[in-house]
């Protein structure tokens, strides 16, 4: 009975110590960055996965920069609101986030497909489809194991 309960005990230790719990992930590490320096690599990212030129890296990075100046001024002002308590939008607050996030992403897919050319958009639309729903599978979360799968 002792071997089995040390048995238990050392194999929970190893399970809880082999888990990194200081993880950061990919935006994690980007937080510290300028916005300009998050441009710069991203623009960098999408120049090896699309073989951009120059004028398109330039017009690319203009544009990556203006949004990651963006995104973090509004990163400052959720962070300033969450400070002040306030933790549950409305209805039509929600609704506004949604809708100026979609009118961003349409003209940010315009903006794209008059830089890049039809082939380099074809495969920016499948980076980008990738990484929305890889964001997807991550919300889903916990669902493998429960019972789910059919026999």
């Amino acid at each position: 009975m002792k071997k089995l309960v040390m048995t238990i005990l050392v194999m929970a230790t190893i399970s809880v110590t082999a888990q990194d719990h200081n993880m950061k992930g990919k935006r994690g590490d980007m937080k510290d960055l300028t916005p300009e320096q998050m441009a710069t690599l991203q623009t960098k990212k999408m120049t090896l996965a699309l073989d951009l030129n120059e004028s398109q890296q330039s017009k690319i990075k203009s544009i990556l920069t203006e949004d990651a100046k963006t995104r973090k001024s509004k990163m400052e002002a959720y962070k300033a609101s969450k400070d002040e308590g306030k933790k549950v939008m409305s209805a039509d607050e929600k609704y506004a986030r949604q809708n100026e996030r979609l009118d961003y992403q349409i003209a940010r897919k315009k903006e794209m497909k008059s830089i890049l050319t039809p082939e380099q958009f074809q495969k920016y639309e499948k980076m980008s489809h990738r990484k929305n729903m890889h964001g997807h599978k991550k919300s889903e979360g916990g669902r493998k194991g429960k019972g789910t799968e059919k026999k």
